[in-house]
């Protein structure tokens, strides 16, 4: 399995200076590398973006099937928008890094997303804790929850908080029991307010709302194709 190591994360000063590097969070190493090598260049949002478009793009390529060595690296990007919103989301950030990383070191044994699923599917092991299958749906809820988070964010004028009450409600309540539902309604109250979040994404009030609309728009496809995957081979999607 690929190793962790410290990423590289944007911050932004009042003067807009280039991001420098904080070790914070963990991220695996082929997608700290892209994010290194973007740095200073990009918004943390339109590198994400980007990688997702390219996976798009190599997943057409590719006659439809999507590989999963460059699925991982593409979702631990993701990581950097997950850090973006504190401690609030922390609980996602945890259990969603480690699904990637995992992922990541399946990539080495199986060429796609598909080979995974069949392999779980022939073991009667697909909602297996632990399983490749099993990560690979909480990573897809990972994608989903910041992806719901910023339809809402660009839906309202309201509170980063209410976007992100919303977003978890809709995307991961539903599969977390009441404690944990407790305890991130609590962490909630820290998230940064609107314009934190638009400083620390080195965004502006305008170009926050093109890259979020870019990430919505480049990751729905990844989103749809993995519920796909599943539902073909009549797994529910209630787990």
């Amino acid at each position: 399995m690929m190793g962790f190591r410290k990423q590289m994360s944007w911050s932004s000063s009042a003067a807009g200076a280039q991001a420098g590097a904080q070790a914070d969070q963990p991220m695996c190493d082929a997608a700290a590398a892209v994010v290194a090598a973007r740095q200073g260049m990009e918004t943390p949002l339109t590198a994400v973006a980007e990688a997702f478009e390219e996976l798009a793009r190599g997943m057409e390529a590719d006659g439809g099937e999507l590989r999963l060595a460059p699925f991982g690296d593409t979702c631990a990007l993701v990581s950097v928008l997950f850090n973006s919103l504190g401690i609030a989301f922390k609980f996602a950030e945890s259990e969603y890094v480690t699904k990637v990383n995992d992922l990541i070191g399946a990539s080495k044994e199986y060429a796609t997303l598909n080979d995974i699923l069949d392999k779980d599917v022939e073991h009667d092991c697909v909602k297996k804790q632990g399983s490749h299958s099993r990560n690979l749906r909480r990573v897809r809820l990972g994608l989903g929850l910041i992806k719901a988070l910023f339809e809402q964010f660009l839906a309202t004028e309201g509170s980063l908080y209410e976007a992100a009450t919303t977003a978890y409600g809709q995307v991961c309540a539903p599969f977390h029991s009441w404690a944990i539902r407790k305890a991130v309604g609590a962490g909630m109250y820290t998230l940064p307010t609107r314009e934190q979040l638009i400083l620390r994404l080195n965004e502006t009030d305008c170009s926050v709302q093109k890259e979020m609309r870019r990430y919505i728009d480049a990751s729905s496809p990844i989103i749809e194709y993995i519920d796909t995957l599943f539902l073909s081979r009549n797994i529910v999607l209630d787990w």
